[in-house]
């Protein structure tokens, strides 16, 4: 048994890669393709259909998405797609478009502009039926942008939706959409200081781990510094408890990665005291003067189920116990 049969009776946890790379134009789009062919599947794509397609040109921007996700140069079928926002004419036409030509390889469909749990639900709806004539009846994992006041507050039921998979923070559409109540600052610098916002993104990161689903932090605008980048992932990951974050530039991708990352020493640890908890059955054991048990366990776990979305390299010392697929 893997450790989390073991270890979880209810809700499992997912984890998926903790980038998510956003971009819309077709030379975007090949150069993230080649960058995640070299890099590996430590980090996903979303192609934007939303902000992506030239005015006029929704359906062919479309058919080129499909084109590039059903490609050999997709190698891990980590490509997910940003639908159209549902009260835009173009949304429907984007649903069908994926579903019925890439729907069986498409990674994710990321839904802007939610208002509530049941809108969220009869849009699901509408895309399972166009997803009926998949392999195995496969429902295809959807992604929830919160980016206002209204999904906002319905978060925790739009997060207790089976087929959601990951909650998005849309910083620069919740700012804005407060109308100049909160200052342009707090898309930026000020983000981590402004009350609203600092409200805002500990519901998301709070309904999101109540029901085993993964919080996206926002995107980083500064995409000339290292530092900024790095600082707004570190913050967001252990002020806020998010595990996935945006990038909107190559540049931010192998920073988000690293930070988003458990370090070696943490691994190393998890490795040693979960090594000890499968000796002792599962039961409370001791580890350089501390005691652990199955609370603890199912921590270790997790960061073992994070490295092994980032660099596999890193468990060969633990191949043998069959723990990874």
């Amino acid at each position: 048994m893997t450790p989390s049969e073991v270890l979880f009776d209810g809700i499992v946890p997912k984890t998926i890669p903790v980038c998510d790379h956003y971009c819309g134009t077709e030379l975007r789009m090949k150069k993230a393709m080649t960058l995640q062919n070299d890099m590996g599947p430590c980090f996903d794509i979303t192609f934007d259909l939303e902000d992506g397609a030239p005015i006029g040109q929704e359906s062919e921007h479309a058919n080129l998405v499909c084109q590039l996700i059903a490609s050999p140069a997709n190698q891990f079928n980590r490509i997910g797609v940003r639908v159209h926002d549902p009260k835009s004419p173009h949304f429907i036409n984007d649903v069908k478009t994926i579903v019925n030509a890439v729907g069986s390889k498409v990674a994710y469909i990321v839904i802007p502009k939610i208002d509530s749990a049941n809108q969220t639900i009869d849009l699901i709806e509408k895309i399972n039926e166009y997803a009926q004539h998949l392999e195995s009846g496969k429902k295809i994992p959807i992604h929830v942008l919160i980016e206002t006041n209204l999904a906002l507050a319905d978060v925790f039921n739009i997060a207790a939706i089976p087929q959601v998979e990951c909650l998005s923070f849309g910083l620069m559409d919740f700012v804005s959409g407060h109308y100049g109540a909160i200052p342009s600052s707090a898309m930026a610098q000020d983000q981590f200081d402004h009350p609203l916002v600092k409200r805002a993104m500990c519901e998301i990161s709070a309904a999101c781990h109540t029901y085993g689903k993964i919080p996206s932090h926002n995107v980083c605008t500064n995409i000339h510094s290292a530092d900024v980048v790095t600082s707004d992932s570190l913050q967001a990951k252990n002020h806020y408890g998010y595990t996935r974050k945006w990038s909107i530039h190559p540049m931010q991708i192998p920073l988000i990665v690293q930070a988003f990352s458990p370090s070696d020493e943490q691994i190393s640890e998890a490795i040693h005291i979960l090594t000890r908890a499968v000796d002792a059955k599962w039961g409370p054991i001791q580890y350089e003067g501390r005691l652990h048990d199955r609370a603890s366990f199912r921590y270790y776990w997790m960061i073992l189920q994070k490295a092994h979305q980032t660099d596999i390299k890193k468990l060969t010392a633990i191949e043998h116990l069959g723990w990874f697929e």
